[in-house]
């Protein structure tokens, strides 16, 4: 095995194992944020006094001396076992011994994320960052945009919502989303698709984490510290980091839509990639909005009705459309030989998807799949047809120069059957 593959298959493992840590943590992070939500939503309040039933243990009731009082109770069952939930109005007459901090799951999904970012996206911007046909950027140029983004995402969020503006949810969300929709836009013409895609995900990522880090714990610590000193604790800071607690549960959902995105090349390869991005996180947040309020006991139908016209929208919009230029030019019958096929092949895409790939970066063929043989190729029509004719998300930022004309020819080529005779 020469130095060159080794070192290939050494970082192909790397990104695997990160990829896997940022997974795993990411579904502790997520699943906390969702279970804490619906458990605020869900607690009851306790019995009144005098009902007959006695007061959970070590709970106090509210007294004018602004004493912590009991706020609610949830019971339920799970993989065979009863429990109890209590919720104090603040906390507790005295702290446990043992409190858990639900914080390394975010910060381990962060650091992971952006570990993931910096091997595939910064260590190779040319191939994965930089689209020539988008926009001709300098390797340190695209990686500084991509860096300040993320960066900038969060303070400018940490600024709104500290400003008036963060006293209302409804305008500080129409706000957040529009400036969103406006770094989309930017980004869609500034990186690749799937590479803008990725950093809108990073920066989300980013706010969540920095809400945990810079606001949520601290926040939590206060209230743990004034309890220790003896101090009647604050409800501001039990207010802000519910708060920020609230906004991180609406935004996993575009947030996870990203992260299986780059997957489906019709999405973020499209001419309007931007406002498909923004259309599928606003549905996501439409049914994560649906879940809170239903888990408040109050119905919202309407909410799945728009997410699903939302839905069905992005779907027409993203349709294959049977282009005219696709079609033989007017009294040209001429059957595309597949030489003409296997030329185009071996100049954009045999380099990568070979059984031994010449390109400097891709050693191993991606995803396994090559195109030595004209059976390979032929097999590969459907998907060739998707990612190199209708949404040209291959070449990796067309960084073999293939033109319309060669993909059209493709296009016909398939159309006509895809032979290999």
């Amino acid at each position: 095995m020469t130095a060159a593959l080794m070192e290939s298959y050494v970082l192909e493992w790397l990104q695997l194992g990160v990829r896997w840590l940022h997974m795993i943590a990411g579904i502790a992070w997520i699943g906390a944020s969702f279970y804490f939500v619906w458990l605020n939503n869900n607690v009851k309040n306790p019995s009144p006094a005098g009902d007959g039933k006695s007061e959970p243990e070590g709970v106090a009731n509210a007294t004018p001396s602004g004493s912590e009082s009991f706020d609610g109770e949830l019971h339920a069952i799970h993989g065979g076992g009863f429990y109890r939930v209590q919720r104090y109005a603040l906390a507790p007459k005295e702290l446990p011994h043992d409190l858990h901090w639900f914080k390394w799951e975010a910060y381990t999904t962060w650091l992971s994320g952006i570990s993931l970012l910096v091997l595939v996206y910064y260590l190779n911007p040319q191939v994965y960052l930089i689209d020539a046909n988008v926009a001709k950027l300098e390797s340190w140029v695209a990686i500084s945009i991509g860096v300040g983004f993320l960066i900038a995402g969060w303070l400018v969020y940490d600024l709104l919502q500290r400003s008036p503006l963060g006293k209302s949810q409804l305008a500080f969300g129409a706000v957040f989303f529009s400036l969103v929709i406006a770094a989309s836009y930017y980004l869609c013409h500034t990186f690749g698709g799937r590479a803008a895609y990725l950093h809108i995900g990073a920066m989300l990522g980013t706010i969540m984490v920095g809400n945990v880090f810079f606001t949520i714990i601290p926040s939590q610590r206060e209230l743990v510290n004034a309890k220790t000193e003896g101090r009647l604790p604050n409800k501001k800071f039990a207010e802000a980091a519910k708060n920020r607690s609230l906004h991180n549960n609406y935004i996993t959902l575009p947030v996870l839509f990203i992260m299986i995105s780059n997957h489906y090349p019709m999405t973020f390869s499209h001419e309007y990639n931007w406002a498909i991005l923004g259309a599928i996180s606003l549905g996501g947040a439409l049914i994560r909005h649906w879940f809170n309020l239903r888990g408040q006991g109050r119905a919202a139908p309407w909410l799945w009705v728009m997410s699903v016209v939302v839905f069905i929208a992005v779907i027409v919009l993203t349709a294959p459309k049977r282009s005219v230029a696709l079609r033989a030019p007017q009294g040209d019958a001429t059957t595309v030989a597949f030489a003409e096929v296997d030329t185009i092949i071996g100049k954009h895409c045999r380099g990568c998807h070979a059984e031994k790939p010449t390109d400097a970066v891709f050693k191993i063929a991606p995803n396994g799949v090559k195109y030595d043989t004209p059976q390979q190729i032929s097999a590969m029509a459907v998907k060739i047809r998707q990612r190199a004719v209708e949404t040209n998300s291959m070449p990796f930022g067309n960084k073999t120069n293939m033109t319309q004309a060669e993909r059209e020819l493709l296009g016909r080529w398939i159309d006509q059957g895809a032979k290999v005779e």
